[in-house]
C-alpha cells in the first residue's frame, strides 16, 4: 500500500495496511537529526506519509516601511504575505511578536495595509506539477489555506483583537475579512491543483477551553471558516478538510463537524479527554496527533513513549494519523524520538493484530 493508499483509508475511518505517521523538527531537531543519522531527510528516513505543497512569493513584496517606522528597530518581517512582524525573544526559535496595525484609528487604515499580490499565476501555477509529482511517487499531499484570527492578531495586537470582538467590531472585521478572501483564493487553487487535503487551522484555545466565549467564536470566526470549506467543497464535494487548534476546543467541535471538518489535530493529551474525544465523535472524524510534546516527549523514557504511541494507536484506529501535538522541541532528548518511530513500525502495523481488529469495529 502507498502512502497516498494509507492516508486516504485512515481519513476514510477504514484500515489501512498500517497507522500513517507524520512529525515536524525544530531546526535544533533538525540539526541534531542530520549530526546523529548523516542525512537530511527526515520525511524519507522515518518513513513518513505525508508531503505539503504551498504558494510561492510574488516577484516583489509590498513597500511596508511606512508601518515599520512604528516597530522596533530590530523587528524582522515574519510572513512576507501579510508583513507580520517578530523581535528575538525568550530561547530557541521562539520571537515575539509586534503589531505594525496596533494604531491603527479607522477601518481604513486597516484596509490601507498592504498584503502581498499572491492572486498572481507566479505564487500558484506551479501547484498542479507538485502536487501530481508527489503523488506519482506514492505520497498524500495536504495544502494549508492560511490562518485568518491568528494573522489578524499578528497585526492588530492579541488583547486588542479579543477586545475588538466587543469594542471595536468594525476594525476586526475588515481585518478578517481581507485575511478570509485569501484564504478562500488559497483554498480554490489547491483544490483546483488537486491536493489530497485542504489544511485550515487556528490556535483559538488555551488548555483550559476557548480564548474567547463560544458564541464569539461561532460570531467572527466560524461563518468565515465556513467559506474557506466551503470554496473547496464546491469544487471537490469530498475533500478531506483539516482542521488544528492547539487547547481544549471541546466546545466547539461539533461546529467544525458541521461546517465541514473531517480530521481534528493535534488532541493535546495534556488539556483533551481522549477517550472522551473518540467515543463522541470517532464516528464523525479522523484524529491526527495524540502524542504530548509537554509531557511524555520531552519527559517521559523511551518506554513511556512507546506505550504513549501503543495506546493511542490502539484508541484512534483505524482514523488516525500517528504525530507529536505540535513541532518536536529542542527538550525532547533523542533516544524518545527514535522510540517513537520505532513503536510506530511495532504497533502501528495494522496486519499484525489478527483478533485485535475485531476490538475497533
Amino acid at each position: 500500500m502507498t502512502s497516498r493508499e494509507r492516508v486516504i483509508r485512515a481519513v476514510r475511518r477504514e484500515w489501512p495496511d498500517r497507522c500513517p505517521r507524520s512529525a515536524s523538527f525544530t531546526p535544533y531537531v533538525y540539526e541534531e537529526f542530520r549530526r546523529r543519522t548523516g542525512r537530511d531527510d527526515p520525511q524519507n528516513y522515518f518513513q513518513m506519509d505525508i508531503r505539503y505543497v504551498s504558494f510561492r512569493l510574488p516577484d516583489s513584496l509590498p513597500d511596508r516601511d511606512k508601518w515599520r517606522k512604528t516597530l522596533p528597530a530590530q523587528s524582522q518581517l515574519s510572513n512576507p504575505i501579510f508583513g507580520t512582524f517578530v523581535v528575538p525573544a525568550n530561547f530557541y526559535h521562539f520571537w515575539g511578536y509586534v503589531f505594525p496595525l496596533g494604531d491603527a484609528q479607522s477601518v481604513q487604515d486597516i484596509e490601507a495595509y498592504p498584503f502581498a499580490d499572491i492572486f498572481q499565476p507566479i505564487c500558484h501555477q506551479h501547484l498542479e506539477e507538485d502536487i501530481r509529482r508527489l503523488q506519482e511517487q506514492g505520497y498524500y499531499v495536504a495544502g494549508f489555506a492560511g490562518h485568518i484570527f491568528e494573522t489578524a492578531w499578528q497585526l492588530f495586537g492579541l488583547e486588542r483583537t479579543l477586545e475588538g470582538f466587543l469594542a471595536e467590531p468594525e476594525m476586526v472585521e475588515c481585518l478578517l475579512e481581507r485575511l478570509t478572501e485569501y484564504a478562500c483564493f488559497i483554498a480554490r487553487r489547491l483544490t483546483e491543483a488537486g491536493v489530497d487535503m485542504l489544511q485550515t487551522g487556528d490556535d483559538v484555545a488555551m488548555q483550559t477551553g476557548l480564548m474567547m466565549a463560544p458564541h464569539i467564536w461561532r460570531k467572527f470566526l466560524k461563518p468565515r471558516l465556513a467559506r474557506v470549506i466551503a470554496t473547496a467543497r464546491s469544487l471537490r464535494p469530498d475533500i478531506a478538510v483539516w482542521y488544528h487548534s492547539d487547547g481544549n476546543i471541546l466546545s466547539i467541535i461539533d461546529d467544525l463537524i458541521e461546517i465541514g471538518v473531517t480530521v481534528l489535530n493535534p488532541i493535546q493529551p495534556e488539556c483533551m479527554d481522549l477517550r472522551l474525544i473518540r467515543d463522541r465523535y470517532g464516528d464523525r472524524l479522523a484524529f491526527w496527533g495524540g502524542i504530548g510534546t509537554q509531557s511524555v516527549l520531552p519527559f517521559g523514557s523511551p518506554d513511556d513513549v512507546k506505550k504513549a504511541v501503543r495506546d493511542v494507536i490502539r484508541l484512534f484506529a483505524p482514523g488516525f494519523i500517528l504525530a507529536p501535538t505540535h513541532v518536536i522541541e529542542p527538550d525532547v532528548p533523542w533516544d524518545n524520538i527514535i522510540a517513537f518511530f520505532e513503536a510506530a513500525d511495532e504497533f502501528g502495523c495494522y496486519e499484525n493484530w489478527g483478533e485485535l481488529k475485531s476490538d475497533f469495529l
